[in-house]
């Protein structure tokens, strides 16, 4: 790369090299990293939690500092070209140190704080999320060294997901179909739904002859709020049929349960929220067929490939090797 150099000091020959105007921002190398990867501008853009619009003129920015066009759009999508090829494996060394930079960075205000503030949707919340936090500071005060401060927020994927954006929080765990678009992700676990309803429901008594997706869409069911995993996970299922409008909506997984427990229809919800409600009966668990309510826990986090070392990383590793 090109370098403008300056003298400054007059005692001692320093030598300052000042980057010219050609390089291009670290933004923009990341897209064109991204699109090689994908090999599509569109899904480079999502992944990057940008417009289209917005990656176009990144690259045409680039291409105008570089001199060569980067890109061959076509129907099949977007290849680099040679020129693309060449500035791709600079980039990948600069995008590189800029991760480690960043990482190291996010660990040291983590570390200046004293606490690890993290925030959970409410089934991971509840359910899994606790159990982690404990054995990270157990595991820390065994090796011998300072227990972290943990802080936990507790509220849909999607407010979670702002949350880890704006940098109010350090780290967040989510769940849903899929990782969310412009945040670094690990894949931590899984959770199936399931279909539940109250002792004295009609579904009860059905034993192992399942309700169908069908008859599932077109039933009014207690419903979480539109922005949780759990109610997104539901939609994405159902999105072949008509979904009847829900009987009652709520913000709490313990809502939605005592609801059908106390017999207002049924519900779908994780199945480590209701295992105890199970096996003691209070709620009944029903087959259904033709539909997939699996979904995926995520760890999401700003900044570079890894999670900030030091507990960020080393609770998003833990909960990697316990959640179901």
């Amino acid at each position: 790369m090109a370098h403008n150099e300056v003298t400054l000091g007059s005692s001692q020959d320093t030598l300052v090299r000042v980057l010219s105007p050609h390089v291009p921002d670290l933004r923009a190398l990341e897209l064109l990293l991204t699109v090689a990867r994908t090999r599509s501008m569109g899904a480079a853009a999502i992944q990057l939690g940008i417009t289209q619009q917005a990656a176009s003129s990144r690259i045409q920015t680039m291409e105008s500092l570089v001199g060569e066009p980067l890109l061959v759009r076509s129907k099949r999508g977007s290849e680099l070209t040679r020129m693309g090829e060449l500035v791709a494996q600079w980039a990948a060394r600069v995008v590189e140190a800029a991760e480690e930079l960043d990482t190291g960075i996010a660990a040291l205000k983590i570390n200046r704080r004293g606490h690890l503030a993290v925030a959970a949707s409410l089934t991971i919340a509840e359910h899994l999320l606790p159990g982690w936090m404990v054995a990270l500071r157990a595991a820390r005060v065994r090796a011998g060294q300072e227990a972290p401060e943990l802080t936990m927020t507790a509220t849909n994927s999607a407010t979670v997901v702002d949350l880890v954006r704006s940098g109010t929080v350090d780290l967040g765990f989510v769940e849903g179909p899929e990782a969310p678009q412009g945040l670094r992700c690990r894949q931590v676990g899984v959770d199936e739904l399931v279909v539940v309803v109250g002792p004295s429901h009609p579904w009860a008594q059905r034993g192992r002859r399942p309700v169908s997706a069908r008859q599932l869409a077109s039933t009014p069911l207690v419903v979480r709020e539109v922005g949780s995993g759990t109610r997104t996970v539901l939609e994405r299922a159902l999105a072949d049929h008509q979904m009847a409008p829900p009987v009652l909506e709520f913000s709490s997984t313990m809502a939605v349960r005592s609801a059908v427990a106390a017999g207002a229809g049924p519900a779908v919800l994780g199945r480590h929220a209701v295992r105890d409600d199970i096996a003691t009966r209070r709620l009944v668990a029903v087959h259904v067929a033709g539909v997939d309510l699996t979904r995926v826990l995520h760890a999401v986090w700003n900044g570079g490939a890894q999670p900030p070392q030091g507990p960020a990383r080393d609770l998003v590793a833990l909960a990697a090797r316990t959640a179901g």
